[in-house]
């Protein structure tokens, strides 16, 4: 027969387990990695430093933002498919390496499978631009130029295999032209090249030309989106000057493969909140940069629909 006191106990034991607090959620134990694949100053380096400060108040641990620049962001990103799922240490992803190397060529991961996408930030219109005071005032002037000396052309990007290298290279496939392909660790430097007449032509986000568009330094040829982008409304589409080219970047974040669930909301509401954030809306507003919210899986769908579109433009 049990005792009064191990019959109190127990009960006491049942009372402790029903009216337990549920389980915390998810906190980072130490400071957060968002790793960039790309030098300082290009616009996937701009995205992440703003979303770290717009986000920081959410976190009891600080956000770093790391660059890895090198291979169109392969490095960066083979280094974060390596890492423990532990939500530490998070790629800025969903360009060059994540939609347009794999269709270049065979990587040491899986864009589909080496990552659980968490959270996307931006959509990234690609222009066409060129310095003002070079002999490119138009991109007809561009091709005509191409046709008469195939190759003699030089346009800047961000890397081989690079999304900003995926424009030229689906326009002179879509002109019937040939461009000399001058590549770069990222935006910025590839903006530089230009500035300095190293290049005639380069591809850039709006956040990456702003101050010098703005300035009337550079000047937009054309944009590799669907339709005509804010900020840039006189841009006409390559589509509109009869080039069946529709290619935009975007950037979001991205785990490891194997992050759990628990990690994952976390990690999406907190940085979800730093886009809701007067410091975020600042940056869009600043740049030009367009708000590309999507969750988890639909950022993931996104990337993979770029992916599979380029692979196939590519195999023609």
């Amino acid at each position: 027969m049990l005792s009064r006191r191990r019959i109190i106990t127990g009960a006491a034991g049942l009372a402790a387990l029903g009216s337990a607090a549920p389980a915390r959620a998810w906190e980072p134990s130490r400071p957060i990695q968002l790793i960039v694949g790309f030098a300082p100053g290009g616009g996937a380096d701009l995205a992440a430093r703003a979303i770290a400060e717009a986000s920081s108040r959410f976190f009891p641990t600080p956000i770093v933002v790391m660059n890895r620049p090198g291979a169109g962001g392969a490095i960066a990103a083979q280094q974060v498919a390596g890492m423990a799922p532990d939500g530490l240490n998070l790629l800025v992803g969903g360009g060059s390496e994540s939609i347009a190397l794999p269709a270049f060529r065979d990587l040491p991961y899986d864009p589909k499978k080496s990552f659980r996408a968490i959270i996307r930030i931006t959509r990234q219109p690609l222009l066409i631009v060129a310095r003002r005071g070079g002999r490119f005032a138009d991109l007809q002037s561009v091709i005509e130029a191409a046709k008469r000396a195939p190759g003699a052309i030089p346009h800047a990007s961000s890397g081989q295999g690079s999304i900003y290298h995926a424009v030229f290279v689906l326009l002179s496939r879509a002109a019937n032209i040939e461009l000399l392909h001058v590549p770069f660790t990222g935006g910025a430097p590839s903006l530089q090249a230009l500035m300095a007449n190293t290049v005639e032509l380069a591809v850039l986000a709006p956040e990456e030309m702003a101050g010098l568009a703005n300035a009337g330094e550079i000047r937009p040829l054309a944009v590799a989106s669907a339709a005509r982008i804010p900020g840039y409304p006189d841009v006409p589409t390559l589509r509109e000057l009869g080039f069946d080219v529709v290619i935009e970047n975007m950037k979001g974040l991205n785990a490891p493969a194997g992050l759990p669930d628990a990690i994952y909301t976390s990690l999406h509401d907190r940085f979800r909140q730093g886009m809701q954030a007067p410091a975020w809306k600042t940056f869009l507003d600043r740049t030009g940069a367009m708000d590309g919210y999507l969750d988890g899986p639909g950022y993931q769908r996104a990337m993979d629909d770029v992916l599979d579109s380029l692979r196939a433009a590519l195999a023609r």
